[in-house]
């Protein structure tokens, strides 16, 4: 049986809204935390806190998963996810601190499109005509903002082509990430999935933290570290909440703002603190390239076909 909105649409862009603020502003956040922090250091927090502000939750509401239910689930489906999106955390952390939040959020746009190539090739699933149109518009505008950027940054060229390079990676893994969830999902809940993933990451990237970094902190520094972790958090909370209110195509639309709202957080951020936020070197070509990666996330996430049009899986 499909799921059924409540209807409440409102409610639901609100809460698409507030997530994409959140993953806006957290590439900023995560270049402040990692000036004291090493990258191992803050994706262990983030997945620690996370873990135990989702386990603290569920509790509440007496939605901690039995044991005996984890077993009867695809074992092997919830490792890969687990590895998948904790190389996806690393890898995003690395290019951020490779090049700059903006650059981060562009390039990681190309996630969503790994996972619908992953979708058409695995689950048989079908992009119409206007997809097909974003995707070439996300393209043409991925190499607007690259080409942009090298020029921009023509002394530190190799340093960005490998942050940009292993954020595309990242991308990757987060489509393969998203394909075993999409799956799993038949058998776990999604809060009850991102439990053991959250905490699983955190067991992974454990022996490769260093806490003791930690008490070197300024309270600016604490403070985007907690904020991040809280953030991932939040913004998964939200985004579950916007897909109970609101379709999953309309909330993906929302989504796709987000290099928009970094690129404008990016921008406040440097003319208010130029000291913590660094100015993004960017020209009008490069914005021209962000628009069109946004206009072309747009169209792949509005294209997509309705339940009356797609085929029924007997």
């Amino acid at each position: 049986m499909l799921h059924q909105t409540s209807g409440r649409w409102q409610l639901g862009f609100a809460l698409a809204m507030t997530t994409a603020i959140l993953w806006g502003v957290l590439p900023i956040a995560l270049k402040v935390a990692l000036q004291a922090v090493d990258v191992y250091t803050v994706i262990w927090f983030r997945f620690l806190v996370s873990f135990g502000l989702l386990a603290l939750f569920l509790a509440v509401r007496g939605q901690l998963p039995e044991i005996q239910k984890l077993r009867s689930a695809r074992l092997d489906l919830l490792a890969i996810a687990t590895i998948f999106l904790a190389l996806n955390y690393l890898g995003f952390m690395e290019g951020l601190h490779q090049t700059s939040p903006t650059n981060s959020q562009v390039i990681i746009q190309t996630a969503p499109v790994f996972f619908g190539m992953g979708a058409l090739w695995i689950f048989k699933e079908r992009y119409t005509l206007q997809q097909w149109l974003g995707l070439g518009g996300l393209i043409l505008g991925m190499t607007l903002f690259f080409d942009d950027q090298l020029r921009s940054l023509a002394t530190a060229s190799t340093q960005y082509l490998l942050g940009t390079g292993i954020l595309v990676a990242a991308a990757a893994v987060w489509a393969v990430y998203a394909l075993a969830q999409k799956q799993l999902l038949q058998q776990l809940s999604s809060s009850v999935i991102m439990l053991v993933i959250y905490g699983g990451s955190a067991l992974l990237f454990t022996p490769f933290a260093s806490p003791e970094q930690l008490l070197n902190l300024t309270p600016l520094q604490w403070g985007m570290l907690v904020f991040s972790a809280f953030n991932t958090f939040l913004a998964y909370g939200a985004f579950a909440e916007a897909l109970d209110h609101w379709e999953a195509s309309r909330v993906s639309a929302v989504l796709s703002m987000t290099p928009i709202i970094t690129l404008i957080s990016v921008s406040v951020g440097a003319a208010i603190a130029p000291a913590i936020v660094a100015r993004e070197p960017i020209t009008l070509l490069g914005i021209t390239g962000a628009m069109f990666v946004v206009l072309g996330s747009l169209a792949i996430a509005l294209g997509r076909r309705t339940p009356q049009q797609l085929k029924p899986n007997h």
